[in-house]
């Protein structure tokens, strides 16, 4: 039987973890039908790095430039600059990955929030889409979304795992909602189980957050416990099981609303 064709919108491919095999992960998530892959960027040089890495596989590889919470703090005078110009290349199809996180405190909460609003106007100004992160800061990252909601093209809620009056406040607002490996965890994604039903098949997205967030009831376990787009069909199954909807359903609905989002 044919497998199922699935877009990862999150993958973090320049992560040190895969530099002895990023060619080999790229090409084990194609056969495994994963393809194309969005690569998140979470810094200014991995930005770059991903736009280049992905420019050398047209149609199969795309980023994201952006500049994550945790590194808000080395945000200087030419970041927004630099952001514009990687926004030029054809490769890069989203703003982020920006938000804040209030979970690691790793930059200070009020640079968090300067520099996230920074890219939500980024990405209006250049009409892009945005890949969000939030932690344990629902609130301001609320108060700031909605200030600019009327210019905000479409959005993602990467990674979502939180609340349900929190997804409800994001669909109210006409965001999108990407679902990890996290609905995989019988502990920790237990309530994620139960929300995921909740969000509109033309709303929802999937993705492995790779090398991070490797599925807890995978078969057969990689030995370095590294996660990798490949395994993006086993969190489709999660989510068909807990939908109630057919694999192939989640996955053409899935597919067709990452391309309408990041433009593929």
């Amino acid at each position: 039987m044919k497998k199922p064709s699935l877009i990862d919108i999150g993958v973090n491919l320049m992560h040190r973890s895969f530099h002895p095999d990023r060619d080999q992960v790229v090409a084990r998530a194609e056969a495994e039908g994963v393809s194309p892959l969005i690569l998140t960027g979470t810094h200014m040089r991995n930005s770059e790095e991903a736009a280049r890495y992905a420019a050398r596989f047209p149609g199969k590889l795309y980023s994201t430039a952006g500049i994550h919470p945790h590194d808000a703090r080395n945000c200087g005078p030419d970041t927004l600059a630099r952001l514009r110009k990687l926004a030029e290349l054809p490769s890069v199809v989203a703003i982020g990955e920006c938000g804040l996180d209030y979970n690691r405190d790793f930059s200070p909460r009020d640079v968090q929030r300067k520099w996230f609003e920074a890219q939500v106007m980024l990405a209006c100004e250049l009409r892009m889409p945005l890949f969000l992160h939030e932690r344990e800061a629902h609130a301001d990252f609320v108060r700031i979304l909605k200030t600019h909601l009327h210019r905000i093209d479409r959005a993602v809620v990467h990674c979502f795992t939180g609340s349900a009056s929190e997804l409800k406040t994001y669909l109210d607002m006409g965001l999108y909602i990407g679902i990890t490996g996290w609905i995989c965890d019988e502990r920790r994604g237990k309530h994620l189980r139960e929300l995921v039903r909740r969000i509109p098949l033309d709303r929802l997205m999937i993705e492995t957050d790779a090398p991070f967030l490797t599925p807890r009831d995978l078969p057969v376990k990689p030995a370095d416990g590294r996660n990798e787009p490949a395994f993006l069909p086993h969190i489709l199954q999660a989510v068909s099981i807990c939908t109630g909807k057919s694999a192939e359903e989640v996955a053409e609905a899935t597919t067709q609303t990452a391309r309408h989002v990041f433009g593929l």
